[in-house]
């Protein structure tokens, strides 16, 4: 259910079907609009999540597994139960109800002990109900466009670095050049400098950005320098994809390997191929240990893998073709963040 908003249209394509059975097998289980569906177990308190069915028609629903049904034996408007059940307030009020240690459950009595607040008019109900779908729909749209970018930008990867796709004025052919060859290692250390932290999701960051536990010793005079255009990683996910270029002057833990270009190196140009796949296999390949957990990828190894290679404009043009990809993903993920803090802000409010 977690996959799924608020309110579901039946009609949705990834609604899943029951592909075995007749109507007659779900008589008394068959669903009806405005019917809400609640999980009665999970692992984390998403148990309680409510879903408002919508859109049936001439067609059938039913509720799946570890799922209760809730009908309302008053008039609602249409998707007003479905926020109003998901709402910090109505949620909060559960969390004393549910039942179990590794695994949380609810049952229907416990439900039944809750207070539904709402409305006396109906169509102030409607305008709630509209006004939160409306924020979702918003959601989606920008939800999508990022889709679609990673798409796109996926696509353009696999066509550039396969030299089928190529810059206007760029022919010459790309070589293969070891990374020693590109990048030296710093071994520059000093206790002074704003924390980094690299991240397999997003990079190099700021420490501070992250909403982590301070692990950090308190002895940082063994602390690795970084410089901005260095290519920080994370020696032990390297494989992963744990890299990125660094925007920042800073220091990091001395688990993590620090190496800068050479001249005629474009960072970010060799940080993007760190991160595609053949890249990523050949990490892996190379990294050093005997299990998953302990495999270990220090710059000795690293320097001896080949990387394609055009020559330096090339590298420039193609960082910031990407660069503009990630500009465009950023910009929506922002939007999408802050779309949602103030659709939780406005069910605090509005559900008081």
């Amino acid at each position: 259910m977690v996959k799924f908003g608020s309110i579901v249209d039946v009609n949705q394509p990834n609604v899943p079907y029951v592909t075995n059975g007749k109507p007659s097998d779900f008589t008394s289980q068959l669903l009806q609009n405005g019917d809400v569906i609640v999980a009665d177990t999970a692992e984390d308190e998403t148990t309680g999540k409510a879903i408002e069915v919508t859109g049936i028609t001439d067609n059938y629903a039913v509720s799946g597994l570890h799922t209760m049904v809730a009908r309302p034996n008053v008039e609602f408007a249409r998707k007003y139960l479905g926020y109003y059940l998901n709402s910090p307030s109505y949620h909060n009020a559960l969390l004393p109800l549910m039942q179990g240690i590794k695994v949380l459950s609810l049952s229907k009595a416990n439900i039944a002990k809750t207070v539904v607040r709402f409305p006396k008019d109906v169509k102030e109900q409607a305008n709630i109900g509209i006004f939160f779908k409306q924020l979702d729909n918003l959601i989606t749209q920008n939800e999508r466009k990022i889709d679609l970018l990673k798409q796109l930008k996926q696509a353009y990867l696999q066509k550039i670095f396969s030299q089928e796709l190529r810059f206007a004025g760029f022919n010459d052919d790309w070589e293969e050049r070891k990374i020693v060859d590109l990048f030296e290692e710093r071994s520059e250390r000093s206790p002074h400098g704003q924390m980094i932290s690299i991240t397999m999701g997003s990079g190099v960051v700021l420490a501070s950005s992250l909403d982590r536990k301070d692990n950090s010793s308190f002895d940082k005079s063994n602390y690795k320098v970084v410089r901005k255009n260095d290519i920080a990683y994370n020696s032990m996910r390297m494989w992963q994809g744990a890299s990125g270029v660094s925007p920042y002057n800073g220091i990091v833990s001395p688990a993590y390997t620090i190496i800068t270009p050479k001249d005629n190196v474009d960072s970010g140009f060799f940080a993007i191929q760190f991160k595609m796949a053949k890249s990523l296999k050949t990490f892996q390949k190379y990294s050093q240990g005997l299990t998953s957990d302990t495999w270990n990828l220090k710059y000795p190894a690293l320097s001896s893998i080949p990387m394609i290679t055009p020559n330096f404009t090339e590298q420039k043009k193609i960082n910031h073709f990407f660069g503009i990809f990630d500009d465009l993903i950023d910009k929506y993920e922002k939007k999408v963040l802050l779309l949602k803090r103030k659709k939780r802000s406005y069910l605090q409010k509005m559900f008081v």
